[in-house]
């Protein structure tokens, strides 16, 4: 078990997280026809909106209520309620995401009066969900922000079960109704191109996934017929998500969102099977077989091969990457799957910092985790002579001064391009992860096991060039 190391400083120097109201955002951002509305100043969403399209490279649609000095300080009810009707006249979406920010949060705002008060004012409006959710921005990080606006919307559209469940309109009554129907609850480490790979996997025993939020249909970067659009083109009917309670079982993947898969539990009934990780061949192993027992299906003899090809790879780099020294800084489900997936390759995690707390902390395969930011990284990798670097973007500047390599994950990557749409789980996922690690080792002069040299050959006036390789020959 790791020990988790608190902040121990006033400020952050070099800061790691993104904000909750960027992960609630986020999630948003994955229903179809949907539109985010930060409660807050003009400000915290053009923050949120650069986040998004140096990211995506993708135009993101994220409106504001626009607090401003006086509404800050007198009061600021008058812009949620003129700003979601705004909004439902000229946009007409599906749903209305409305986070607050550290600005409304710390003015006091109640969130959810203000929604019943809009409810009041403006019936006709009544046919469009608006979820609000407290996400201030001096809490948490992303992955928080996001779990609590996917449990925000199950609340929302999942109506609460009756006191006295009966066979016609109790909880679970509709279970299984939809046989090939798969709840998917996608975590904040999930990117694009790996929620279009667990929709292949799930679809290959001849199910069909329901995710939600579904950020690999609306921000895959696809083009279209239009040039912008006001609400998200793809992602999560709203209707989809109506029939949740219809699914045959529920994969919950993060272990963040462990607490909205507790309240679909208890709306719909429907079993669930949890995952902490999709990294590395004994969590893939485990989800596979979850599927198979879910579908009554064999393993597909395509996944059984993608999995040997898996294994073909660990042993190909396991020489780069046994004992290899490795530093790693994300949101904690991120940290927690890289951890495991390097330790099992023999790697040693010798730094490890999270941007805020989490259950699955304790859980990551390093000695210690610390509650903080890049700084605390650098002197940790630097002290415990890291070689190699896991983290997002902002940790180019870190890795350059530590002199080792960075591997980008996570969220934001505004320096590379494709780096939101890249495939890290599955078996093919966590190939590729494998091919890259060790090729970053062996560009900076990691390589393999160097051969031994005699001590009995470097005597003055002998040759120095006989070695003995492990095998004991010449």
């Amino acid at each position: 078990m790791a020990e988790i190391l608190k902040r121990n400083k006033a400020l952050a120097v070099n800061p790691l997280k993104a904000s909750q109201p960027i992960g609630a955002s986020l999630a948003f951002l994955g229903i179809n026809r949907a539109i985010p509305m930060m409660h807050g100043s003009q400000g915290c969403a053009a923050f949120g909106k650069v986040f998004f399209v140096r990211h995506f490279r993708e135009p993101i649609p994220l409106q504001t209520t626009a607090m401003d000095q006086v509404s800050t300080v007198m009061n600021a009810d008058e812009n949620v309620i003129l700003g979601l009707k705004a909004v439902c006249e000229k946009s007409k979406p599906a749903l209305i995401g409305l986070p607050t920010t550290g600005l409304s949060e710390t003015q006091g705002t109640d969130i959810k009066r203000l929604v019943k008060q809009f409810r009041a004012e403006y019936p006709e409006f009544a046919h469009i969900p608006v979820v609000p959710v407290n996400t201030p921005d001096f809490n948490g990080c992303l992955e928080s922000g996001y779990a609590l606006a996917v449990k925000a919307i199950l609340e929302t559209l999942l109506p609460a079960p009756s006191p006295q469940p009966s066979p016609a309109s109790g909880r679970g009554s509709n279970v299984g109704k939809r046989k090939k129907q798969v709840n998917v609850l996608a975590g904040s480490f999930l990117t694009p191109g790996d929620i279009e790979h667990i929709k292949e996997l799930i679809e290959a025993f001849g199910l069909r996934p329901l995710v939600l939020p579904d950020i690999g249909d609306s921000l895959d970067g696809h083009l279209t017929e239009m040039e912008t659009s006001p609400v998200t083109l793809g992602g999560t009917p709203v209707s989809e998500i109506y029939s949740m309670g219809d699914s045959v079982a529920t994969l919950v993947l993060g272990n963040s969102l462990f607490e909205a898969a507790d309240l679909l539990k208890a709306r719909t009934g429907v079993p669930d099977y949890r995952f902490d990780s999709l990294m590395g061949l004994e969590a893939v192993d485990s989800f596979i077989a979850s599927l198979a027992v879910i579908s009554g299906k064999p393993v597909p003899s395509r996944i059984e091969r993608q999995r040997a090809q898996l294994q073909d790879a660990m042993v190909d780099s396991h020489f780069m990457l046994g004992f290899a020294r490795v530093a790693i800084a994300g949101d904690p489900d991120m940290l927690y799957g890289f951890s495991r997936l390097v330790s099992e390759m023999g790697c040693e995690v010798v730094a490890a910092v999270a941007p805020a707390r989490a259950n699955i902390l304790q859980d990551v395969a390093a000695a210690q985790v610390g509650i903080g930011d890049l700084e605390d990284l650098e002197i940790a990798a630097r002290r415990n002579g890291a070689q190699l670097v896991i983290s997002n973007s902002h940790a180019v500047e870190t890795s350059r001064r530590l002199g080792v390599p960075l591997l980008r994950a996570g969220f934001p990557q505004y320096d590379l391009i494709g780096g939101y749409q890249r495939l890290w789980v599955g078996y093919r996922g966590t190939r590729q992860s494998l091919f890259d690690l060790a090729n970053l080792l062996v560009e900076h002069g990691q390589h393999e096991v160097a051969p031994y040299v005699s001590i009995y050959n470097n005597r003055p006036g002998e040759a120095k060039h006989a070695t003995f390789a492990i095998g004991g020959k010449h």
